[in-house]
């Protein structure tokens, strides 16, 4: 397997686990109390938005020739720290 390989199959899981959480959180919006839903629901929202670009940009990057690729690989990192920060806000604030 070649680096390329390997690396879009871990930014592939790392998306993956951020679909599960999304779908969590969205759970956990319906089961909120009605002030809480409102602000969680926007919060969920954003994730989904960061989700779907990480998705685009996770094709993006399976289908780039090699002169593109690490210019987009870049893009994608960006990305999943989004999509980790998002996660991580998301869940404190449900914690809390």
């Amino acid at each position: 397997m070649s680096v390329r390989d390997a690396y879009k199959k871990k930014a592939e899981a790392e998306v993956d686990l951020a679909h599960a959480r999304l779908a969590e959180f969205k759970a956990n919006v319906k089961e909120s109390k009605a002030d809480a839903r409102i602000t969680y629901a926007k919060e969920v929202d954003h994730l989904e938005k960061a989700v779907e670009d990480a998705t685009k940009m996770l094709k993006e990057l399976g289908e780039a020739g090699e002169d593109v690729w690490e210019k987009l690989k870049e893009g994608v990192e960006g990305a999943l720290r989004s999509l980790s920060a998002s996660i991580k806000d998301i869940a404190d604030k449900i914690k809390n």
